[in-house]
Order: structure tokens, then C-alpha cells, then sequence
């Protein structure tokens, strides 16, 4: 299934994304699922499978504002270089862990909003990403069982002031963590929408220029070995999300620097799940 959160009709709800439109889930689960991370995460996942079964489309896509997936994250935590493209642009050899960082909840918008340019920088980046959704608890988590913990895959633009990562030695809290600078959806897939998630093909297009073109297949770190990594350190929960890394083409890598601007378009699309789309304002102070 796809599983989408959205505003319609004055309310919050979640539903089933067909190719039509939306079924929703909302309404028919009140009492067992109050969000799409409770239904992901609980028992109310079969109800939505039963009921998804022959669903036809009754809510168009035009009339919902779509909402983040995971509309209250526990915690995301951000992976970066890891893609085997990737250490070449950092002058570095292949790493031995992960290099791990946080967002905050307020750092993403949904599909269709404004990403916002902060006045205090014109170096503002792109990185099409694949989030993945933790669906129970965990602790030390080994990488031959975390696949298990997985309940879903989602488009992520983890969108970057550069120069305010280097305001310090490497000062990434402040440089990814601009409020609006990122995005997160359109939705969720279950594992079952993925063909392979050690080849997902994840691109991203800048005003309908491909500038990112890679694989999972070239990952550094399996998405189960920074289940197993992450989970080492912290007890991971249902609900929290994990970002995956870049590969290479960021506007940061072009000579010069191609920015995001007011009015560029930022579409990510990862096999399997579909195309997070997000324009760039400029924020207003």
C-alpha cells in the first residue's frame, strides 16, 4: 500500500494513495488508528489491508493539502556520505561508521509547500533522499533483523544552508535545521510496494533538469546496517525516521554553485514510492 496524511474537509485524516485519487482511512479506523504512524505502527495495519482490498478512489488529489507523512516524528536522524560516489567530493576514504546528525520536525514541509530561502544565506541546497520508518521498538537491533523493523519508505529533501554548516568546524545542527528548508513525502510505501530496496533508483530534477541519478545498490551503509548502528546508541521507536544520504549532485558540487532560488521547482522521485515536489520562496521577514 500507499499510505498518504492529509487536510480535507476540515480535518486532519489519512488514507489509501490509488492512482485516481484517495481512499481514506480516517474516518472508517476512528478508535484504532488516530494517524497514519499509529496505523503503520499498530494492529489497525490489517484493517487497512482488508479495506484497501477493491478501494476506488473517492477524494481527488486536487482537494487535500497533503501533510508529512509521519505528521509528529519521534526523532529523524539524518545519515550523510553514503553513497560510494560521495567520499570522492569530500576528499576522503570510505567510511568505517556512519556519520549521523538530527532534524528537527520544523525543518520539512509537506508535498506541494513552499520550501522556504532563508533571508541569512544565499547558499541554499538540495539532497533528494530516501527516509525509512521505524513500525516498533528497538534496542541494538542486529542487520539480519532489521528489515523487520521497517514499516514503510518515503521521499526526503534534505534541503541545506551550506554556509551555516561551516560556521563552525563542521556546524551541520544549525545549516540542516532551518525551519521550511526541507521536505518529507508525498507519502509512504509499505515493503511490499518495493521490488528491491538494495536497488531503488532515487533521482532528483531542478526545474525538470535531472541533477541526482543513483541506486541503493551504491549505498555505503544498508538500510539495515544503520538500523543496527543507530539502534546501538538509542532505543529506536515507532514512528522515527531515518534519512539515508545523498548521492552525488548537489548544487554544491557544481562549478560554480548553482543555488536554489525563488520559483525553482524540486522534484524527488524514488522507485517505488513517487515524486515529492516542492518550490522554493524566499522566506519573508
Amino acid at each position: 500500500m500507499k499510505l498518504a496524511s492529509y487536510f480535507h474537509d476540515g480535518r486532519e485524516s489519512f488514507g489509501v494513495v490509488l492512482s485516481e485519487g484517495l481512499f481514506d482511512l480516517g474516518g472508517r479506523l476512528a478508535g484504532k488508528a488516530a494517524n497514519l504512524a499509529d496505523l503503520l505502527c499498530g494492529p489497525a495495519i490489517e484493517d487497512a489491508r482488508r479495506l484497501s482490498a477493491g478501494a476506488t478512489a473517492e477524494i481527488e488529489f486536487s482537494r487535500v493539502r497533503f501533510l508529512q507523512p509521519i505528521t509528529k516524528p519521534g526523532r529523524i536522524v539524518c545519515v550523510g556520505i553514503n553513497y560510494a560516489s560521495r567520499p570522492g567530493e569530500h576528499q576522503t576514504d570510505r567510511p568505517k561508521y556512519p556519520s549521523l546528525f538530527y532534524r528537527t520536525p520544523l525543518a520539512q514541509v509537506a508535498h506541494g509547500e513552499k520550501l522556504m530561502r532563508p533571508p541569512e544565506s544565499v547558499q541554499f541546497d538540495y539532497e533528494g533522499e530516501i527516509a525509512i520508518v521505524i513500525g516498533k521498538r528497538g534496542r541494538r537491533i542486529s542487520a539480519d533483523k532489521a528489515r523487520d523493523y521497517i514499516v514503510g519508505y518515503s521521499c526526503f529533501n534534505e534541503g541545506s544552508v551550506r554556509d551555516w554548516m561551516k560556521h563552525g568546524v563542521y556546524n551541520v545542527t544549525a545549516g540542516k535545521n532551518f525551519e521550511a528548508s526541507g521536505a518529507f513525502g508525498p507519502w509512504i510505501a509499505t515493503p511490499d510496494e518495493i521490488r528491491d530496496p538494495h536497488d531503488m533508483r532515487i533521482t532528483t530534477r531542478i526545474n525538470g533538469e535531472l541533477r541526482q541519478n543513483d541506486t541503493t545498490a551504491n549505498m555505503i551503509f544498508k538500510f539495515e546496517d544503520l538500523i543496527a548502528y543507530i539502534s546501538t546508541y538509542t532505543t529506536l521507536e515507532p514512528g522515527d525516521v531515518i534519512v539515508t544520504g545523498t548521492p552525488i549532485g548537489a548544487g554544491v558540487r557544481f562549478d560554480p554553485p548553482v543555488w536554489l532560488k525563488a520559483g525553482d521547482v524540486v522534484e524527488i522521485e524514488v522507485e517505488g514510492i513517487g515524486v515529492l515536489r516542492n518550490e522554493v520562496a524566499d522566506e519573508q521577514v
